[in-house]
């Protein structure tokens, strides 16, 4: 692969660099500015308040994720407030919020994440079972309809694909390339989707596939939806999918492990990667996947199921140590253990899919974004699942983002400190 250690390095030392939760009244500060301590550390989260005419402030503290803690008030603090001040034996989080009015700031740590581990036992048959279903799969000939998209850049090709899966549904998504590219030369680039069915967001864009394509020398490039859905559809299609067929999809075969929704995803996915890899222009060696939140899970159980996958980057991954709720705590997204279902019926079917346990081994490169007041896909969740992989991992953590970067006074930052490497990575990899 064509990219060098030191660059590794140089993203990961920009991991552990973070500021003082600052908005316009509240700065939010910890002693460790990364928000990320060892065990016996001292830990100290201080709130200082600028400027406020309010005598009160309301202030919670969540532990572990539980997202339990209720408001309370106090006297807006003259100078700097301890909020908290201890320590930890073991892996543990917190997560601070101060309200002034309508202003709420948040900031989160978290103790010894390298020793989480998945609350869930991996199935003494997982490896056969996707072994099993991998064999099902390639066992079906491999069927491809493809259209090709016209106005496509010069030097460019573009289609529209559909591949044949048991998923139930096919693989959908725009495939591109360069026009005359040699056999054997170039990489694989998979980009996977966040959840939801009639966003913008959640739909395969040839632009996206010719976006990517582009990189270093060229790539193969695939953007694929998530679903299995027609590509390049008028609006009301994916609306009537998003009222219909795949409303709450996340709970489709909640109960069954055959009918369980993210089997037909991920085996799209590997569909897809079997596709890619049989094109004569593959160099035989790149393959990266690139996802945020539910798309970062994808990225993730794709390269736990597919040992040709070289590299992730996946921004807070979902799909990540679902059984959390077990003990308390938020699961990762779709959080599956609180959905109003048999219980038991569900833990003899997601530990399947969990990527806590597909990542298992995985010797690929990780390249991951967490948010530690991220409450839809949860750090623990997440470290549970990329601490079962054994290949590099760089790690970029901030205590001030959420599932989104709601707080738009750190832009800049997360631009400079956490989206810059994460680009600069892809760049070096298909360079």
């Amino acid at each position: 692969m064509k990219f060098s250690l030191q660059a590794l390095l140089a993203v990961l030392a920009l991991s552990i660099l973070a500021h003082p939760v600052l908005s316009q009244q509240v700065v939010l500060s910890q002693s460790n500015a990364s928000g990320i301590y060892k065990a016996g550390e001292s830990i100290k989260v201080s709130v200082q308040v600028r400027g406020a005419e309010a005598d009160s402030i309301q202030i919670k503290m969540n532990r572990n994720y539980s997202n339990s803690a209720s408001w309370q008030t106090i006297p807006t603090p003259v100078g700097k407030k301890v909020l908290f001040e201890g320590s930890f034996s073991k892996p543990a989080s917190g997560v601070f919020h101060v309200r002034i009015g309508d202003e709420i700031s948040t900031s989160g740590f978290i103790v010894e994440p390298d020793q989480i581990k998945p609350v869930t036992q991996r199935p003494k048959d997982f490896d056969a079972y996707w072994k099993a279903q991998k064999k099902a799969l390639r066992d079906l000939p491999m069927e491809i309809e493809s259209e090709w998209i016209d106005h496509i850049e010069a030097g460019f090709v573009c289609s529209d694909v559909e591949l044949n899966c048991i998923g139930p549904k096919p693989a959908r998504g725009y495939f591109a390339k360069p026009a005359n590219a040699d056999p054997a030369t170039l990489p694989i680039v998979l980009y996977v989707h966040a959840a939801g069915v009639n966003g913008d967001w959640c739909l395969s864009k040839a632009s996206t596939a010719i976006q990517y394509a582009k990189k270093g020398k060229g790539a193969l490039a695939f953007d694929l939806n998530a679903h299995g859905m027609l590509n390049g559809q008028a609006q009301e299609y994916y609306d009537d999918l998003q009222e219909g067929e795949l409303k709450n999809y996340w709970e489709i075969g909640a109960e069954n492990l055959e009918k369980n929704y993210f089997r037909g995803m991920y085996l799209r996915l590997q569909r897809t990667l079997d596709f890619l890899c049989a094109q004569p222009e593959w160099d035989g060696k790149r393959i990266i996947i690139i996802g945020e939140s539910q798309g970062g899970g994808q990225a993730l159980a794709a390269a736990g199921m597919d040992d040709r996958v070289t590299a992730v980057v996946a921004t807070v991954p979902a799909m990540c140590d679902f059984g959390r709720t077990l003990i308390g705590e938020t699961g990762g997204w779709p959080n599956p253990y609180s959905f109003e279902k048999d219980r038991e019926k569900m833990l003899d079917t997601y530990p399947y899919f969990d990527v806590a346990h597909l990542l298992k081994g995985c010797k690929a490169t990780l390249v991951t974004e967490i948010g530690l007041i991220d409450y839809t896909c949860p750090a623990f969740g997440i470290y549970a699942a990329i601490n079962q992989a054994k290949g590099k991992k760089l790690t970029l953590v901030t205590p001030y983002r959420s599932h989104h970067l709601d707080q738009k006074e750190f832009q800049k930052q997360w631009e400079e400190k956490i989206y810059k490497p994460k680009m600069e990575f892809i760049n070096a990899f298909l360079r």
